[in-house]
């Protein structure tokens, strides 16, 4: 019994301790906040980043509705057993009074090149509830400045030339592996990395992207776990990618890299192994051939005998020979501050045919860009297998020779497979020439490789048509992101073109997290500008590209929608003086307050306004043109204002508030026709730019709308009829004016020119002209995907504010339509609204996360309509909304069910 009894006490006392310790501290565990989803300069545990003062963001969740945070403390440690808030040797930020939860800044000791730490948060909301700790996150600082470096570039050069895809090797002793060890590779052109035949990490195709005249891209690799005490292996394999003769910044004929390991220990580095004279290097059994231009990129070629030995250091048939320095010119080199890219799916053939006694046709039912896997039966010493790749086969038939082809040479041995590594293609034919026998399916796989972002929306809704559509849009720019940029087309040209950058944007930032591939790209753009302020069409820009001040102005729109989606004011402190360049250049070539055509350049060439058009709209019409890149300029000086203020900078907002109105103001004067109350041609582009630009006086909008609806619906039979840049533009205005039916009812047409043509004509990414010419994946048509949140799913964030912090929800809901289910992942966390028409009813399920604040308008102005999970809501307001008065919430984070009656008349 006193044993019972001593055991009853002591369980009663630990728990009054600990009832004592959370009411002091205020923390209840059923309604505590959860944090989750650490980011350090929004990727998640990051190697290498590009910076010794780093930024931390999370997020919250909560089961009580209205949770906000109201303070938060940070640790950060060099050892994950040292984070603990009596051991974090390198900040312990105590509590801090904040809501900030996105991109905090470091303030602890002092960070170095080349270390590492890890990190936790906790956060307190506005019931004094504190969450339990995160989950901890580790990062590590990249090698930052020329000092850092020991190791030299070196090179194994060969008759070859750029078509080699050398290996370099080294041994080397390491004497304990309890540390941590970083390996930080530069290369120019692609790498991978072995470690006593491992591969480091799960990276394809690195690094990302880069213009090589002026930076590039470091990727750190922790390769702690693949090392073993005494002597270690490592071999380098390398293919030139864009690292290729004749193009920007290339000074060697074959691929160039400089790599150095380390061994990280309380902060401290020290250098174990870097490329020197000492390293060897051999032929693989990869060569390649195309130069890497448009076209050109041709494919890869694999000598069988030789893959069995590739990972063997050891190989008298192959020995390793004395490499050679490479004197690389002054550049910038910078760690990768974007995901690597990666496999990410994994598709079989639908169907496999025989075409010919030797060749086969594979199916693989839809495009992709990525690698093949082919697993051959018995083959014959020395026999060639051909791979020749396609995105679509003409009239149905005849396959499309791009120049994509891979070959195989086989060894002869029992088991034999090909599979690329330093070249990729975009297709969805595969023809197979040579073998003796049908493929079995199971002998052939396809990898999708993109960039390794992450999904960020969903969307489906009562409609099949919409929802194929949609789904179009969202796989094909999965197709088109390959090394931290979005290219026009990954089987033709592969170059980041600024008009299909501009045009998709939108819907690519509702679709994917691309904070990191964005800040990518646009540091490429930085570095294309030229002395003059011009600009290119593309980034990188390794040789020039058609385009239009569409495509060069993407440094301004693409930067201002980048801070507004993710609120990293850093983009726009960065660029905002190359956007200032640019405009120079722009004011040069401006007549009587108008931008005419520049001229071409060694960089780049045309002056488009808009592109890819319907067969019987001249693109090409000077009226137009003037008009689409005058309203674009437009556009350019708004975004100007917007982030003059942001920057604090007023007296420059106002510059550019004043240049906004005056180009307006001329704009209408000049391509206004007071007679048909059209613009420049009349074009669905020539009247909804100039709407979303601000030129249409107040008095001419309705007549200026009208006449789009008498452009649609006579001269193009209630089709879509605009390209590129017309688009995205026709999408804006279409949201911000309601006009749900009209998009809807063109979205619907089966018939050309139209998205349900594609699709009806087998289209499974979207097409680079309406008629399917040329390139089947492209990133011409998807500016439209944003339509299908902001509108039909009703998501759209407050003017100015970035974020999500504040949204507006209110469904755009067309005629035949019953019901969508939308999310959208904000840097806050999920916000997902699904709504559902139920008789005169409109019913929505909603899910607010934490730092959002959210205004419903309800299609009512009936108050007495509106339930909030099943109770009249407090806060509910009448107010003119479009004209018409709506019922309006505020609601604050949480789940909501809301019930509102329908003005069915509106």
């Amino acid at each position: 019994m006193k044993t019972d009894l001593f055991r009853s006490t002591n369980f009663i006392t630990k728990t009054i301790i600990v009832l004592f310790v959370f009411a002091t501290t205020g923390c209840f565990v059923k309604n505590s906040p959860k944090v989750f989803d650490l980011r350090c300069e929004s990727l998640q545990n990051p190697l290498g980043i590009d910076k010794t003062t780093p930024r931390f963001s999370w997020k919250i969740s909560s089961d009580k509705n209205g949770t906000e945070q109201t303070a938060f403390q940070i640790l950060v440690a060099a050892k994950r057993s040292e984070l603990t808030e009596k051991k974090a040797d390198l900040w312990n930020s105590e509590k801090v009074e904040s809501s900030a939860s996105i991109f905090v800044p470091y303030r602890g000791q002092k960070l170095n090149s080349g270390t590492s730490a890890w990190w936790k948060v906790r956060v307190w909301d506005e019931a004094g509830n504190v969450s339990a700790w995160s989950e901890p996150a580790r990062f590590s600082i990249g090698l930052l400045s020329e000092n850092d470096w020991q190791a030299s570039y070196i090179a194994f050069n060969t008759e070859n030339g750029y078509r080699e895809c050398p290996q370099l090797y080294s041994a080397f002793e390491v004497d304990e592996t309890d540390s941590r060890y970083f390996l930080h590779v530069n290369s120019l052109g692609y790498h991978e990395v072995f470690i006593n035949g491992k591969k480091a990490g799960n990276g394809v195709l690195a690094p990302a992207v880069s213009q090589f005249d002026k930076r590039s891209l470091i990727n750190t690799y922790d390769v702690s776990d693949l090392l073993q005490k005494g002597k270690n292996e490592i071999i380098l394999w390398q293919g030139s990618g864009w690292y290729t003769e004749g193009l920007p910044g290339v000074v060697n004929n074959g691929p160039v890299v400089r790599a150095q390991l380390e061994k990280v220990e309380n902060n401290q580095r020290e250098i174990i192994l870097a490329t020197d004279k000492n390293w060897q290097g051999r032929k693989s059994s990869y060569t390649r051939h195309g130069n890497w231009r448009s076209d050109r990129f041709g494919g890869e070629i694999v000598d069988g005998t030789l893959v069995g030995n590739d990972l063997q250091t050891e190989n008298p048939e192959n020995p390793w020979q004395p490499v050679s320095f490479v004197n690389v010119p002054v550049h910038e080199a910078s760690p990768q501050m974007t995901e690597q890219n990666g496999i990410t799916d994994t598709i079989v053939p639908v169907s496999i045919k025989e075409i010919a006694p030797d060749t086969f046709l594979v199916d693989l039912g839809k495009n992709l860009t990525g690698w093949v896997e082919l697993h051959f039966p018995n083959l014959q010493k020395a026999q060639e297998i051909k791979l020749d790749y396609c995105d679509h086969l003409i009239d149905g038939e005849r396959f499309n020779d791009r120049n994509q082809w891979d070959k195989y040479i086989a060894s002869g041995n029992s088991t034999e497979k090909f599979i690329n590594k330093f070249n990729y293609h975009g297709f969805r034919y595969i023809r197979i020439t040579g073998m003796k026998e049908k493929p079995a399916a199971g002998s052939i796989k396809a990898y999708l490789i993109h960039t390794g972002f992450e999904p960020a929306a969903t969307f489906e809704c009562s409609d099949p048509d919409l929802n194929a559509i949609h789904d179009m849009l969202f796989y094909t720019l999965q197709c088109l992101s390959m090394g931290g940029d979005f290219v026009d087309c990954p089987q033709i040209e592969r170059l980041g073109y600024g008009g299909d950058g501009n045009a998709s944007t939108l819907t690519a930032q509702i679709m994917y997290n691309l904070a990191p591939v964005y800040n990518n790209w646009l540091q490429a753009w930085a570095d294309v500008i030229r002395e003059d302020g011009g600009m290119p069409h593309t980034a990188p820009n390794p040789y020039r590209a058609g385009g239009g001040p569409y495509w060069c102005g993407f440094i301004i729109t693409a930067s201002w929608n980048t801070y507004l989606n993710y609120g990293d004011t850093l983009v726009l402190e960065k660029y905002y003086p190359v956007m200032q360049k640019w405009l120079g250049y722009v004011e040069k070539y401006t007549v009587d307050g108008l931008l005419k055509q520049w001229p071409n350049t060694d960089y780049r060439n045309w002056y488009l306004g808009d592109w890819a058009t319907p067969e019987g709209i001249d693109q090409t019409d000077e009226r137009s043109v003037d008009l689409v890149n005058n309203s674009f300029i437009a556009v350019c000086f708004d975004n100007m204002e917007r982030i003059a203020n942001v920057l604090g900078k007023p007296e420059e907002a106002r510059v550019y508030a004043s240049k906004k109105q005056q180009l307006q103001e001329t704009v209408h004067e000049t391509f206004f026709d007071e007679a048909t109350n059209t613009y420049a041609t009349g074009t669905q582009i020539d009247l909804a730019f100039p709407m979303i630009a601000g030129v249409v006086p107040e008095d001419k909008l309705d007549a200026v709308e009208n006449a789009l609806y008498h452009e649609t619906k006579v001269t193009w039979d209630g089709h879509l009829a605009t390209g590129l840049v017309g688009l995205p533009v026709l999408t804006e205005w279409a949201v911000e004016n309601n006009a749900a039916d009209f998009m809807y009812s063109m979205l619907k047409k089966r018939d050309y020119p139209g998205f349900l043509y594609m699709i009806d004509n087998g289209a499974t990414t979207t097409w680079e002209h309406w008629n399917g010419a040329r390139s089947r994946i492209h990133n011409c048509y998807n500016g439209i995907g944003s339509w299908f949140y902001q509108a039909v799913g009703g998501i759209r964030k407050v003017e100015n504010v970035p974020t999500y912090r504040k949204v507006r929800i209110q469904p755009q809901i067309p005629d035949g339509v019953t019901w969508a289910n939308t999310s959208q992942e904000t840097p806050y966390g999920k916000l997902m609204v699904n709504w559902n028409l139920a008789g005169e009813m409109l019913e929505l399920d909603v899910e607010i996360p934490v730092g959002v604040e959210a205004l419903m308008i309800l299609p009512t102005d009936d108050m007495e309509s509106v339930k909030v999970n099943d109770e009249k809501p407090e806060g509910i307001n009448l107010h003119a909304s479009e004209g018409q008065e709506k019922v309006r919430l505020n609601l604050g984070s949480g789940v909501y069910h809301v019930l509102s009656g329908l003005n069915l008349e509106d």
